[in-house]
């Protein structure tokens, strides 16, 4: 499935943007140095982490938004990942650290000034599918680096993302 990189590592001590850092600690509890305002939507084992894409940002920059990196919230921006192959479901290994994705991030109200007339909808894996950042939760800690390797490990959804319709 081919890999990546990790060409950006964002913390902020809550909201956004958030800012790059060199490397960071994650842990089941999250990235080291990151904090969340609303652990209602954001935050939590399952939302530990949240990943997007560098050529997403910049196909977004290219239809006249002013998103960057961090903007969008993400602790970790990568880059050469087959975006379409991040789905729920999926391991990923990042570093020296292990990730299982669990959803799509939705898109808030915090996003409005990084988008052309505010249409934050725009990163609404729903609405615009392909263009959602994503949720995971941490399988194995530890630190990641900027320029550390991404790949999808584990190309089947585990057993518990099927649907009870689901062939086994």
């Amino acid at each position: 499935m081919g890999s990546g990189t990790v060409v950006s590592i964002n913390v902020s001590d809550g909201g956004v943007p958030k800012l790059p850092v060199r490397e960071a600690h994650i842990t089941v509890d999250g990235v080291k140095g990151d904090r969340q305002r609303d652990r209602r939507f954001h935050g939590g084992p399952k939302r530990a982490v949240c990943l997007y894409s560098l050529e997403i940002i910049r196909a977004l920059q290219a239809e006249g938004h002013s998103i960057g990196i961090g903007s969008a919230g993400e602790n970790l921006t990568v880059s050469g990942v087959d975006w379409t192959a991040m789905t729920p479901g999926r391991q990923v290994r990042v570093g020296a650290v292990l990730l299982e994705l669990t959803n799509y991030a939705h898109p808030c109200n915090n996003l409005v000034p990084y988008f052309r007339d505010g249409k934050f909808i725009r990163i609404s894996q729903k609405v615009h599918p392909g263009s959602g950042r994503l949720y995971a939760r941490v399988l194995e800690e530890g630190v990641v680096h900027v320029g550390d390797p991404v790949q999808i490990v584990d190309a089947r959804p585990p057993a518990d993302y099927l649907t009870p319709s689901s062939p086994r």
